[in-house]
């Protein structure tokens, strides 16, 4: 009988270090995604704390050794902390990005990540030790213990991409995962019940701890919710975490705004002035519309504007995310905006990656636009570099045109340059165009074309609530302090050189850009 209890306690101490585990690998790349999403720069975020986790687990397993007696009692009470304090992680980081000075956030999700990884790598010696005081040999306990660990960080890591972020969201996946770890202290403190002092004290702690994890589950994303609506001007009338970004829609007085992952994509009161000069100097560059590709758009806003023309035949819309996409062909609003533009028969949506699309297809298109997001990451970078718009190029008819948007030429201006001479070193004639949007401030597009662009002669022949032929030229004048001749602070001229996926420039120049808007 006492040799069927030491079985039973040597399985939960492999079962429990395979659990924790999990847990761990969840909690640090949650924290990869917090750090993404609030703090910017996806690469830099997940290095980050992946090495502070890591660092954090050094300094555990070293102050592993200071635990000598007490081990399971320990163990528990370590499941205690990382249930509470990872639990209410998100949480909390969003309470305190929407009310604490600048800085304070990242300064919160590095000390959280660096202790959350300071605990998990307390636990791990200790169980070890357990196992062998149980009486099994040593190098049979250390190689299940660490083969429970390390199979429980790939199941933590596909649960979380999976079905976690996608499912469950940020805030509700840290309390869940606070709940697993709660419910291994509490397995592991039951079996164990005749080696520990005060077992209804510790159970009573635990409980509480429950109460406030089991709270945080059904309340903590709606009180989360009230602390990411400071971060808006508007009310948000529609939240979701995709499987690839946080979609976030506002409304006020009539004033409809998409935010994805924290960034302005439009506003309802001034959209068409970036939508227009998006789309019609482009049609009337290329010799025919017949074939149109949009490389993201998933608004749908893009595509109405194209829809203005009789001889287009066909919309091919290109974009990952088809929640962004659904909620343009659902959402009230979005259909009134894009006047159900997405429900066309010409339009064709495919949800792919912009890079792999055109790796991939064998079509030509008389006219592209490339309507996507800011490369502020590595993922969105590669949609900027020379590689990318060499595949433009080679999927465009003769006598077609494309047209890009490029950031501010005024907030980002050497992003701005940098990303129209990474269009001209693929062969492309160019032409840079900027126009003022009140809600994004000063825009800039490049357009380009296999022949010559001569701005004068383009003719704009549909309705148009903002652009006219006249204003056209004036689109291509910039000032001197968004001029390409820009200079650093010791009076020195900026080089230009392409962005490539070798050489990927554009990202610090981007993170260098927007840091102070």
């Amino acid at each position: 009988m006492m040799e069927d209890l030491a079985v039973k306690k040597s399985k939960t101490i492999y079962w429990a270090s395979g659990i924790v585990s999990i847990c761990g690998i969840i909690f640090e790349v949650l924290f990869g995604a917090l750090g993404s999403y609030i703090l910017g720069d996806g690469v830099k975020q997940y290095t980050l704390t992946i090495s502070l986790f890591l660092t954090g687990m050094g300094i555990g397993a070293y102050l592993s050794e200071k635990v000598m007696k007490n081990l399971i009692l320990t163990f528990i009470w370590i499941e205690f902390g990382i249930a509470l304090i990872g639990g209410f992680s998100s949480f909390t980081m969003f309470g305190i990005t929407a009310f604490s000075p600048s800085g304070t956030d990242a300064f919160y999700l590095y000390f959280v990540t660096l202790l959350i990884g300071g605990l998990t790598g307390i636990e791990l010696p200790i169980l070890i030790r357990k196992a062998n005081e149980i009486g099994e040999k040593l190098n049979r306990s250390t190689a299940r213990v660490l083969f429970s660990d390390y199979a429980g960080g790939l199941i933590g890591g596909l649960l979380f991409v999976f079905l976690l972020r996608p499912q469950f969201g940020m805030v509700k996946s840290a309390f869940v995962v606070g709940c697993v770890n709660l419910a291994v202290a509490f397995t592991v403190l039951w079996l164990f019940r005749k080696e520990i002092k005060n077992f209804a004290t510790h159970t009573t702690f635990g409980i509480i701890i429950a109460i406030l994890l089991i709270a945080g589950v059904l309340f903590g994303e709606a009180m989360a919710f009230t602390f990411e609506q400071k971060l808006y001007k508007d009310p948000i009338v529609y939240m979701e975490q995709s499987a690839y970004q946080k979609i976030i829609l506002t409304q006020d007085q009539g004033d409809t705004r998409l935010y994805l992952d924290g960034s302005l994509q439009f506003s309802s009161t001034d959209e068409y002035r970036y939508h227009e000069v998006l789309v019609h100097p482009t049609m009337a560059q290329a010799k025919s519309h017949g074939n149109v590709l949009i490389l993201g758009g998933g608004d749908g806003i893009a595509a109405k504007e194209i829809l203005q023309y009789d001889d287009v035949k066909s919309i091919t819309l290109v974009d990952l995310d088809p929640a962004v996409t659904k909620l343009a062909k659902t959402n009230r609003q979005l259909v009134q905006l894009n006047e159900g533009s997405l429900h066309n028969n010409k339009v064709d949506i495919i949800h792919k990656d912009a890079f792999q699309y055109l790796k991939n297809t064998n079509t030509w298109y008389d006219v592209i636009f490339v309507d996507l997001p800011d490369p502020n990451n590595e993922s969105l970078n590669k949609l900027y570099t020379k590689e990318f718009y060499s595949l433009i190029r080679n999927h465009l008819s003769p006598g077609g045109a494309t047209m890009i948007q490029s950031t501010s030429p005024v907030f980002a201006t050497k992003v701005y340059w940098t990303i129209s001479k990474t269009i001209e070193s693929t062969g492309l004639h160019t032409e840079n165009l900027h126009v003022d949007v009140p809600s994004f401030g000063n825009w800039g597009f490049v357009m380009a074309s296999r022949d010559e662009i001569n701005i004068e002669d383009l003719s704009i022949g549909v309705e148009t609530e903002f652009l006219t032929e006249d204003m056209l030229l004036s689109l291509t004048q910039f000032g001197k302090d968004e001029d390409r001749m820009i200079s650093n602070e010791k009076g020195e001229k900026f080089t230009l050189k392409p962005n490539t996926l070798i050489d990927p420039n554009l990202i610090q120049l981007y993170e260098h850009a927007w840091k102070n808007y």
